[in-house]
């Protein structure tokens, strides 16, 4: 596998493993879904292509349809610092946030209360809201500063009470790339005595995650967000789930975390997860256990998609007419633009003819986007991704200023 030397990221190398760069786009619409390595597609047509069946531990077929799931979740564990007994599959992460949000929700009734953030994606506000609506349950929200694009800990403590039977927050969002103090809003989600859901799925993707560490009851993410294949899992600790009953069939299993996983699970697409976590890995060179090389392939990520970051923004503020809403002190590679003279779509138009892909929305942050004053249109997003270069960033820049 390629790897990046811990002392210097080679992007051109990890550029090789990408099949997808050969068509010749620049890619910044990763925080939509990333490209995938050809290790990642290979371990997907290798477990389609071997013997597979139910799971269990008799026949060849089924031993390879276990081993592939249980790979996987000790893989997404390394990620994220977890338990591989705690880490849940599902088709996406909003369907994994609904069927977790009604099977939370059957505890709640009028009086208990429920706190979503105006940053977070509609898929960590719109379960938690529905369900609360479904038994009684008062919503709750925490506000975002529009300003500076941070949500603070002042903003959530001023929403909290003794009432509050969950926080949802997002650890980046993946509209204007803020990271809020996560560790410290689920410390005061955990004084009130609330459980924690983070949606992890954009930062996973940028800076190593130390569940533990952030306060995470439940944290969710996305594999197709960080080279994998699409689907969605969340991780929790298993005595936690142990206290969770969601809805399933009768002859289904009850053990954690399988009484989460509904039907049988995709393995060839769990196959991918693993590989895309080993791709990772591999970044942080040859020394120490995954978990280790995880946290520094991943510190390797985070240094070089700043370093380009720093590039394009000291490009935009060249440039007439541009707003960038992307604020926070700490934040993520992506960028929200918007224009004085043009509709960020029309932008996003005039830079897919160049062949750079950058795409304008709100991308279900709708709820940011229209505290931003952004309506439901949103920006122009600028996205970088582990095989972003200066290449790339060139081609960003010539396209702005060619459209503007």
């Amino acid at each position: 596998m390629t790897s990046a030397a811990s002392t210097a990221y080679d992007v051109a190398a990890v550029r090789a493993d990408f099949p997808a760069l050969r068509a010749g786009a620049a890619h910044f619409d990763g925080p939509g879904g990333s490209q995938v390595p050809r290790q990642v597609a290979h371990a997907v047509a290798a477990t389609l292509g071997s013997p597979i069946a139910n799971r269990g531990r008799l026949t060849e077929a089924e031993r390879n349809a276990d081993d592939v799931v249980l790979a996987a979740r000790a893989a997404v564990a390394d990620l994220v610092g977890g338990d591989p007994g705690g880490v849940v599959f599902g088709r996406s992460m909003t369907q994994l946030t609904y069927d977790l949000s009604r099977t939370l929700a059957a505890s709640w009734g009028p009086g208990d209360e429920v706190v979503v953030t105006r940053l977070d994606h509609d898929a960590n506000v719109r379960p938690w809201v529905q369900a609360a609506a479904a038994r009684g349950a008062t919503v709750r929200w925490a506000d975002l500063d529009p300003d500076t694009g941070e949500l603070t800990a002042g903003a959530l403590r001023a929403v909290l009470s003794d009432r509050t039977r969950l926080v949802a927050v997002t650890g980046a969002s993946n509209l204007i790339g803020t990271r809020p103090d996560v560790a410290a809003l689920t410390a005061l989600a955990h004084d009130a005595g609330a459980l924690a859901y983070v949606d992890g799925v954009h930062l996973t993707a940028h800076a190593p995650v130390d569940v533990a560490a952030l306060g995470a009851d439940l944290y969710a993410c996305s594999p197709y967000k960080f080279l994998g294949p699409h689907l969605g899992c969340v991780t929790a600790a298993p005595a936690l789930l142990e206290t969770l009953h969601p809805d399933k069939l009768l002859p289904s299993t009850d053990a954690v975390p399988e009484r989460f996983e509904l039907g049988t699970l995709p393995y060839e697409l769990l196959a991918g997860t693993t590989a895309a976590v080993d791709y990772l890995a591999a970044l942080g060179g040859p020394g120490g256990d995954r978990r280790a090389r995880l946290t520094a392939g991943m510190a390797a990520v985070e240094a070089h998609e700043d370093r380009l970051r720093e590039r394009i923004e000291e490009g935009i503020a060249e440039l007439p007419g541009v707003t960038l809403w992307s604020r926070a002190r700490h934040r993520t590679p992506t960028l929200l633009l918007t224009f004085a003279d043009r509709p960020a779509a029309e932008v996003s138009r005039a830079l897919a003819e160049r062949r750079v892909n950058a795409p304008a929305g709100n991308f279900y942050a709708i709820e940011a986007s229209r505290r931003l004053g952004l309506g439901d249109a949103g920006g122009l997003r600028v996205g970088l991704a582990p095989y972003s270069d200066d290449a790339d960033v060139d081609r960003l820049l010539e396209g702005l200023r060619a459209a503007l």
